[in-house]
């Protein structure tokens, strides 16, 4: 039969994890943690389960020790608990003015400090192993002024008459589990690995950090501590996949031999199923489209934990059922159907859901969404700044704008981005739109128009190969990125309707302004005229600017 060690006694948070871990297993209680990892490293015992973090008290303070004085195995898994610790008598006629003395476990009255300091300041404690026990016995004696703190349900089995219920909100630990062999992916994983002892040099923690920044993996819990001995550092990372996975192996072997220089200077612990203490109001999302952007973030929200369904007009799910099963409704269609789309969908959506737009025009989708669906659905617009050929979202821009109904589920999918490194940017629909005529709608017009102007005066490539200056070859790297990819894409940008439109149709008009003056060969008038536009701009940001365009100049100077 599978055997188990954990904490006793039976009854005790680690016991019921390990009942939770496997209700089928033997579970062989222990009185100590090293009474535990000497039956595990003899492989006297299949599986042990080790509390290493709560929620009130924080991690175990002997982690270090623990991972050394642990031989070999490896971290598989973990089992959260939720204590329900609540303070109990042995007679329905006490109050807690009547208490003289409380007892319970040391993580019990750390767990509980807050509200044991609130009303039992004055009181003595009684640090025990087993709480059962000790009802037994003051039980015997008809001592009835005692308090003890326990989980409700083992209080209950006692038959103690309970006063206060939760006394410690919010109250979850972690078990890890370790087993002897390693666990296999699941899709949702994490991997931890400790140093041994380091010799100290400047910047050794940002260099190890930065080999896993660099490849997109996130860190989800780093620590560090002096070896007990030397006193020498020593780090705990753990970090989102698995060590099978080989951008994590990569990382790996690259803090070793590159960064830290030192062979054998990282015991990898196991890698497990991804735990999550955060609580998490999404359960799933579903796309309506089906393009390289939706299936892009789906692949992310899956790597989070998140159940995720395409739906299209060619999928066996269609979007108007699908809509009825998810938490979050994400619309990543054309923007020439964005509108007609939400149209369509939104009024499926029940309360409590949320409609997350991606798309690239604002004030007409948003205003669509806040009419078509009721007032207790969600509704968000996000516009992101790249495309599907892109690694990460790190130092990438994403644009958000929220609306007076965006909110748990909508901060979610935004904690989702900021997580993944994308720089967030918060504005209204109206400069949204405004904006984003100015970083796409104008310059595609632009790009547009210089083609066709080329071409109705015969300038072939081979004329602008030879004759562009630095200067010219800005306009026309971008007239050629236009002209190279999806033409949909592009006539989509141009064809939006809002504030973008009216970016465009200023420019016209202060184009042809400033071509009637060049006509007139005013150069005074041109030139007081960029030295106004000059002042519009602050110093930083020119400065800033023409640092860029030197260093572009710098790399087409190569090329040409």
């Amino acid at each position: 039969m599978f055997t188990i060690a954990t904490l006793g006694p039976e009854g005790s948070p680690a016991w019921a994890a390990a009942k939770q871990f496997d209700q089928q297993a033997s579970i062989q209680t222990c009185t100590s943690i090293a009474e535990i990892l000497r039956a595990f490293n003899q492989k006297e015992i299949d599986c042990i389960l080790l509390p290493v973090y709560n929620t009130r008290e924080g991690d175990n303070k002997q982690y270090f020790r623990l991972f050394e004085m642990l031989k070999h195995g490896y971290w598989i898994d973990n089992v959260i608990i939720h204590a329900d610790l609540s303070l109990g008598v042995l007679d329905a006629s006490i109050d807690i003015a009547d208490i003289r003395l409380l007892v319970g476990r040391g993580e019990t009255f750390s767990q509980g400090a807050d509200y044991i300091d609130l009303h039992f300041s004055d009181i003595p404690q009684m640090h025990v192993s087993n709480v059962q026990d000790e009802i037994e016995k003051f039980r015997e004696q008809g001592d009835m002024s005692i308090g003890f703190i326990e989980s409700l349900e083992t209080l209950q089995n006692e038959k103690l008459s309970i006063l206060e219920r939760g006394i410690a909100t919010h109250n979850r630990t972690r078990f890890a589990v370790f087993a002897h062999k390693l666990a296999k992916p699941s899709g949702y994983d994490a991997t931890t690995f400790v140093t041994v002892p380091l010799d100290d040099r400047v910047g050794l923690l940002v260099d190890i950090l930065r080999e896993f920044s660099n490849r997109g993996i996130n860190i989800v819990d780093m620590r560090t501590e002096n070896h007990v001995a030397t006193q020498k550092l020593q780090i705990y990372i753990e970090a989102e996949g698995h060590i099978q996975q080989k951008q994590m192996q990569d990382a790996i072997t690259h803090v070793e031999t590159q960064v830290i220089q030192q062979k054998g200077a990282i015991r990898v612990l196991g890698s497990f199923p991804r735990i999550d203490m955060r609580t998490k109001h999404i359960r799933s999302f579903g796309f309506i489209g089906t393009g390289d952007m939706s299936k892009w973030f789906a692949d992310r929200l899956e790597s989070e934990g998140y159940d995720v369904f395409l739906t299209g007009r060619s999928t066996p799910l269609r979007p108007e059922e699908m809509v009825r099963h998810v938490d979050v409704v994400v619309i990543c269609v054309p923007i020439s159907v964005t509108a007609r789309t939400i149209a369509s969908i939104g009024p499926l959506l029940a309360s409590n859901k949320a409609l997350i737009i991606l798309a690239g025009e604002s004030e007409q989708s948003i205003n669509t969404a806040l009419s078509v669906t009721n007032d207790d659905v969600e509704v968000m617009l996000v516009h992101n700044l790249w495309g599907p050929q892109a690694a990460t979202m790190k130092d990438k821009n994403a644009i958000i704008v929220k609306t007076s109904r965006s909110g748990l589920l909508c901060a979610e999918f935004e904690a989702f981005l900021y997580k993944h490194g994308a720089d967030i940017y918060q504005d209204s629909a109206q400069k949204h739109d405004l904006l984003m005529g100015v970083g796409q709608k104008l310059p595609t017009a632009i790009s547009v128009a210089l083609a066709l102007t080329l071409h109705e005066n015969n300038i072939t490539s081979e004329d602008l190969a030879s004759h562009s200056t630095l200067t010219s070859l800005y306009p026309i790297l971008a007239m050629a990125r236009v002209h190279s990819q999806n033409p949909r894409t592009y006539a989509e940008i141009l064809s939006t309707s809002g504030d973008g439109r009216k970016i465009v149709v200023d420019f016209i008009r202060n184009f042809e302004k400033i071509m009637q003056i060049a006509g007139q060969a005013d150069i005074d008038s041109l030139s007081a005229l960029i030295q106004q536009n000059a002042e519009q701009f602050d110093d930083a940001f020119l400065e800033a600017r023409m640092v860029q365009a030197k260093a572009v100049d710098n790399v087409l100077g190569k090329m040409m």
